[in-house]
């Protein structure tokens, strides 16, 4: 009785959230049917509801996510809820609990730090409400003991994300081969685990030049850190010019899109534009304007499909298309990054990825038949040419 009377003030609660937050749902078409033998009314709906806990639905990253998700659920059929939690961890596994409270099937989570999806499985368990990643991935190296919760679930079914630290290494490495040597380094939430393996990733390609080019040197400053926010970004970017007047590079580190938006906007202001040369993850929406004022040296990213993956992933596990195993890991898709360092570069993944999406509704309904084998190859395929090739350009 007690566990009702909560899951009910979690229901309530989440409902009050949503108009807070700007949480939708998206649901399909039912039918009303009588039973003649019984004098009763039934209503043939859709059976799975999916949550969506991620950082924002509004930012420039997260608007995309929310989109392809929508677009995925509106094909099955299936009822989706969002949650923006902030990448706050207190509000990150809050988020789960209110999913589940309100009776979804299965979860997909943006989470910040390894340290949340203990939690977050639990929790899970306790529902009976499986569970996947996207944009992340549980370290095994860095957080056994989380790494072995979710080995021991029956709900966790995986995780969707990208090879972090080549990315980084990948940025950094385009930094250096320009010339830049005065790093600044701009992260978004400390201890996200997303970050330090491209944190990871930088620091190695520094290295790497420094031991190459011992008379050569660059350096890189520790992090700071701007949350989620165009206005930290801008603070973060205006202090690092008037603490470091030999800055050539900063590196924002990813936070969805909005702190890079601030950098550039303080970066504008101050008439450095195309002097301090700018690398990220996470495509804005006027990338290719910014390619070629000099806004942005080059960035990474394409990868809103992740969440897609991560819903179908979700919906198979509901459906039984998907085995979770107590004693396994569960399954992991790594999507490949897309680079660009030109107004050309972005001119066409903008028109394959963006006035049009990668995948159509046919082509999602096909993605959910498929075994994770296929489903792995088609994620780990994707490309401007493969969405080209598919869509006969």
């Amino acid at each position: 009785m007690k566990k009702k009377l909560i899951a009910l003030f979690l229901a309530l609660a989440m409902v009050l959230s949503l108009a807070a937050c700007g949480s939708s749902s998206s649901t399909s078409d039912s039918d009303s049917s009588t039973d003649t033998d019984s004098d009763t009314t039934t209503v043939e709906a859709t059976d799975i509801k999916i949550g969506v806990s991620i950082w924002s639905s509004t930012d420039v990253l997260g608007s995309l996510s929310a989109d392809i998700i929508e677009k995925a659920a509106d094909a099955l059929g299936v009822e989706v809820v969002f949650v923006d939690q902030g990448h706050v961890s207190e509000q990150v596994t809050a988020s789960v609990e209110t999913l589940c409270a309100a009776g979804c099937d299965a979860i997909v989570i943006c989470n910040s730090a390894d340290s949340e999806m203990t939690s977050a499985i639990n929790t899970c368990d306790e529902y009976g409400t499986y569970l996947v990643q996207f944009y992340r991935i549980i370290s095994e190296e860095d957080s056994p003991e989380v790494y072995e919760t979710a080995v021991n679930s029956s709900y966790y079914v995986g995780a969707v994300h990208e090879d972090e630290y080549t990315n980084g290494y990948t940025l950094m490495t385009l930094l250096l081969e320009n010339g830049d040597r005065n790093i600044c380094l701009e992260g978004w939430t400390v201890g996200d685990a997303t970050f330090q393996q491209r944190w990871a990733g930088y620091q190695a390609a520094l290295d790497d030049w420094n031991e190459a080019n011992p008379d050569d040197q660059a350096t890189m400053t520790d992090p700071v850190y701007a949350n989620t926010s165009s206005e930290e970004g801008a603070q973060v970017t205006t202090s690092f010019i008037n603490t470091y007047p030999d800055m050539d590079a900063l590196i924002v580190a990813g936070g969805g899109g909005d702190p890079l938006v601030g950098s550039i906007g303080a970066i504008e202001n101050l008439g450095l534009t195309g002097t301090i040369d700018v690398v990220s993850t996470d495509f804005l929406e006027d990338l290719g304007d910014q390619l070629e004022s000099g806004g942005m040296f080059a960035e990474s990213g394409g990868h809103f499909c992740d969440p897609l993956y991560a819903f179908i992933m979700a919906y198979q596990a509901v459906t039984g298309d998907l085995t979770v195993t107590a004693g396994e890991f569960g399954y992991e898709i790594e999507f490949p990054y897309v680079y660009v360092s030109s107004a050309e570069d972005y001119a066409n993944y903008e028109t394959y990825f963006v006035d049009d999406d990668p995948y159509t509704t046919e082509e999602i309904l096909e993605l959910a038949t498929y075994d994770f084998d296929a489903l792995n190859e088609a994620a780990t395929s994707l490309s401007i040419e493969d969405v080209m090739e598919r869509h006969g350009s």
